[in-house]
């Protein structure tokens, strides 16, 4: 059995907001986990609830990180977070360092999504438009849990208001205050590679037209959406995934921060229907050779 990817501690898939292991027979993690099984990775798809704050979700994530030690013998793990899954992971890495090997933020909104301010400002909590969005979203959330076949625990709450917050650039500099680990001193550098023990990491991608809207994009209806959600972009106008921008993605050392994929390319999805020339996958095959090089 190939062994090329087979790092010294578990790797640890987070999800996003509204993310999931795989609802009925589709996985969040889209070819991902075949490939790096594959080469003779240890990973782990996980499940924190679909909306709530990262801090709630954090938690939650320490209580599998345990129980992965536990049952598998493990000192530590390889948390790896797309979108808000990256601020989960930091959290935990911040409060249980001895339990983490290494921080990986894939499209992680580390200092806000511009697209959570848009929506704050165009939907506040208590209009009309507000209270649509959040019903929108906790039927959402509800439908995933009914349909998730690949995670068996107990229900999860669901906090439409408190995962709103926690994605604005106001609710993650706050965060940011409390759990500083791997972030840039400097607007678009890279942040301490190591912190407490801790290896950060992150890469991201940006819409590029020509690229991102040609190949099985020009079918994915969920292109479509990222390419809408770009517009309410100022601060990161043409330099965003549809949903983070480029520069606020960064944490730690940045393996690259422009690869031609929006936000839920960048996970392979949907159903792998990704831009022209654009490799997902094998973004997540060089990291797990990166961290078996660094002897994580």
């Amino acid at each position: 059995m190939p062994q090329q990817l087979t790092t010294r501690y578990p790797l640890v898939l987070v999800p996003g907001m509204l993310g999931f292991v795989r609802v009925v027979l589709y996985p969040y993690w889209f070819g991902i986990l075949a490939a790096l099984r594959k080469g003779g990775a240890q990973v782990f798809p996980v499940q924190v609830s679909p909306l709530h704050c990262s801090e709630v979700r954090g938690e939650q994530l320490l209580a599998i990180i345990e129980d992965i030690c536990q049952r598998h013998n493990a000192e530590k793990v390889n948390l790896i977070g797309h979108s808000q899954g990256a601020l989960d992971a930091r959290y935990a890495a911040a409060r249980r360092p001895e339990r983490v090997a290494s921080v990986t933020s894939v499209a992680g909104p580390n200092h806000g999504s511009e697209l959570a301010d848009w929506l704050q400002r165009m939907a506040p909590g208590e209009s009309p438009q507000g209270r649509l969005l959040k019903a929108l979203l906790h039927g959402i959330a509800v439908l995933l849990v009914w349909l998730e076949t690949g995670w068996r625990r107990d229900p999860l709450p669901v906090d439409v208001h408190a995962s709103h917050q926690a994605l604005t650039s106001s609710g993650v500099a706050r965060f940011n205050q409390a759990y500083p680990q791997g972030l840039p001193e400097t607007w678009g550098g890279e942040g301490a590679y190591q912190v407490d023990g801790v290896r950060y990491y992150s890469w991201s991608g940006t819409l590029q037209p020509g690229l991102t809207d040609r190949g099985r994009n020009r079918f994915d209806g969920s292109n479509y959406f990222c390419r809408l959600f770009a517009r309410s972009f100022v601060k990161e106008k043409g330099q965003s995934d549809g949903m983070v921008g480029r520069f606020s993605s960064h944490l730690g050392q940045v393996i690259g921060d422009d690869y031609p994929l929006d936000h839920l390319d960048i996970v392979n999805q949907s159903l792998g229907a990704i831009g022209k020339g654009a490799e997902p996958v094998r973004l997540f095959i060089e990291h797990a050779a990166r961290l078996k090089a660094a002897g994580l």
